[in-house]
């Protein structure tokens, strides 16, 4: 079962991810798995200056899509999955007339339901 989001976090989450940046660092945190990636890996892959990337992981957290954690003196950035999970149940929540489905199994431009 997901974490349930409210609307004003939807929109948080929705915000932060609304900027070709944070969406590829997003993107690219997503793709690194729970390992994550320290902030020096995430300028080089991006190519994204230290000051302007110390803002976008900031919005991010902030939006609770991402979280930071400290290895020695490294700070490594990983995604919420489970915040990714709610907000993409919060999105089809109500796919296929509200019935129980999986996000890849809606479908409402055809005739069958869900599942």
């Amino acid at each position: 079962m997901f974490m349930e989001m409210t609307s004003p976090a939807v929109v948080a989450a929705l915000g932060a991810l609304a900027q070709e940046h944070r969406l590829a660092l997003y993107r690219l945190l997503v793709q690194a798995g729970p390992a994550g990636l320290p902030a020096g890996r995430i300028a080089e892959r991006l190519g994204v200056p230290n000051s302007s990337l110390s803002f976008h992981l900031a919005h991010l957290t902030r939006a609770g899509l991402i979280r930071q954690r400290r290895e020695g003196r490294s700070l490594i950035y990983t995604a919420d999955y489970a915040a990714m999970n709610a907000l993409l149940a919060y999105l089809v929540e109500n796919c296929c007339a509200g019935a129980d489905c999986e996000p890849a199994d809606c479908h409402p431009d055809q005739e069958r339901k869900c599942p």
